[in-house]
């Protein structure tokens, strides 16, 4: 069975989303590696479609003679690093003073906030960049923020390489040696997706939580009909 008939036999529907991937699945089996390499530069600048189905398939692709399990590898991870790019391109064109001045017009956010942001990714970006690279939704998104720091570009290639390269062969080598058993990384994956975005909603709701009780405050200590 070809790796877009095992897609599509774990599908009741034909949702968007399956059909995109087994777009991109086919992709990789008709003209190879470099499918995959695609396939992967476009899960970073779409991050709804999964990594965690692509990757494995190509390592199930590459178990059954395709291509090898290093042109597998190779080929992932420089679509890792030139979607992160594009996204890195797409920070830099944004920038620090357009940033600010977003941040001016958006309810509960201030400039500053851009400012303190901007300074802790100065500090920390290094590892922010690599670890973000195996973290779900932010493996994408750590990229722009690169960009609006201007991260050096050898320093940001090189992080992302080497992020990507790791995550990559969890789910390629995953799909190699699990073969028509891949889904079950994936399925694990999806959990740890959850955990994420369970604990990103909690951050921005704590966020609107803090910056409103705060701004009900000083709008309280500002009138004087409350004196």
């Amino acid at each position: 069975m070809t790796a877009t008939a095992l897609v599509a036999a774990r599908t009741d529907g034909g949702s968007w989303l399956t059909s995109l991937v087994d777009m991109i699945v086919s992709l990789m089996e008709t003209i190879g590696p470099v499918g995959a390499g695609i396939a992967i530069a476009l899960e970073n600048l779409f991050p709804p479609l999964p990594s965690e189905a692509i990757l494995p398939l190509a390592g199930l692709t590459a178990s059954r003679g395709s291509f090898t399990i290093a042109e597998a590898l190779i080929w992932t991870t420089l679509g890792s690093i030139v979607g992160a790019f594009a996204l890195y391109g797409i920070g830099a064109w944004l920038g620090v003073g357009r940033l600010r001045r977003v941040a001016a017009k958006v309810p509960l956010l201030h400039p500053e906030d851009i400012d303190r942001t901007i300074a802790w990714f100065e500090k920390h970006g290094g590892k922010a960049v690599f670890f973000g690279r195996m973290v779900p939704i932010f493996r994408s998104l750590i990229s722009i923020p690169a960009g609006v720091t201007r991260m050096p570009l050898w320093k940001f290639g090189l992080l992302t390489g080497a992020g990507s390269l790791i995550w990559n062969t969890i789910f390629v080598l995953a799909g190699f040696f699990l073969g028509e058993q891949w889904h079950i990384v994936e399925q694990y994956a999806e959990i740890f997706q959850y955990i994420v975005i369970a604990v990103v909603f909690a951050a921005v709701a704590w966020f609107v939580y803090t910056r409103t009780r705060t701004l009900m405050r000083s709008r309280r200590d500002s009138d004087p009909a409350s004196d």
